[in-house]
């Protein structure tokens, strides 16, 4: 079974009359395997967020089939059996890691000594021992997406949607999470990536999908490409034009 599964599915939104205004997505399937890194790729405007706000369950499609673990995505059995790391993570400033990870643990159900060992283990695993104590308002972006990424993971989820995961990150963080996302799908959990940083995604990703104008123009095994991904994408979804500064600059 896949844990993962998009069957023809479309989303198009609609204004206050209830008139078609935009059509995020077009006809798309999509299906991942237990185990694969998943890479969902493509420019602003191209439908990856709509298309993970679907699968979440946060967004409901307007026409097609969408399946977590067999599940409907808004079911409580396959919320419980995810994690999700948003492109923009609000954390409480006045609370610490080790507060935050215990807080979002109770969500999960753990009980409150069970809470601490996991909080424990995901602070030293991110590396924020030495400031689990210390308020996450003074913390740089990037130490706070290690907070984030931690309470992702605090309820062992089968499957982990990562919106944009190195976003304000060092390269020595950077690199840390791409090993992490590695030994994640070596232990058998399903993650499902976006990035605009084509060289991560060519790092870790098994299979990446690219969409342009809500449709997917192609998909395939990152290991077969020839030449980097980057190229690959430009090629199918279009060189930048770039600005028109004539008329400014006259």
């Amino acid at each position: 079974m896949n844990v993962i599964s998009l069957e023809s599915v479309a989303k198009t939104f609609r204004d206050f009359w209830l008139r078609p205004t935009v059509e995020a997505v077009r006809d798309l399937d999509l299906k991942v395997e237990k185990g694969e890194v998943f890479g969902l790729l493509g420019p602003n405007g191209s439908g990856k967020s709509t298309t993970i706000k679907m699968i979440l369950g946060l967004l409901k499609p307007t026409s097609g089939k969408i399946a977590l673990f067999g599940l409907d995505p808004r079911s409580r059995e396959a919320r419980r059996r995810l994690g999700y790391l948003p492109e923009l993570s609000y954390l409480h400033p006045f609370l610490t890691p080790r507060e935050t990870l215990e807080y979002y643990a109770g969500l999960c159900g753990l009980g409150r000594a069970e809470a601490r060992s996991r909080s424990a283990q995901l602070l030293k695993m991110v590396k924020l021992e030495e400031v689990a104590a210390r308020p996450l308002g003074g913390f740089s972006k990037g130490m706070a997406r290690r907070v984030a990424l931690a309470a992702a993971l605090v309820g062992k989820p089968e499957l982990l949607v990562l919106d944009e995961p190195t976003s304000g990150l060092d390269p020595i963080s950077t690199k840390e999470v791409k090993l992490l996302v590695k030994a994640l799908a070596a232990g058998g959990m399903t993650i499902l990536m976006t990035s605009h940083l084509l060289a991560d995604a060519q790092d870790v990703c098994d299979r990446v999908m690219i969409l342009n104008r809500g449709s997917s123009v192609a998909e395939g095994r990152v290991s077969e490409l020839r030449g980097s991904l980057e190229d690959y994408f430009l090629a199918k979804v279009g060189d930048a034009d770039g600005f028109v500064l004539a008329d400014f600059l006259a």
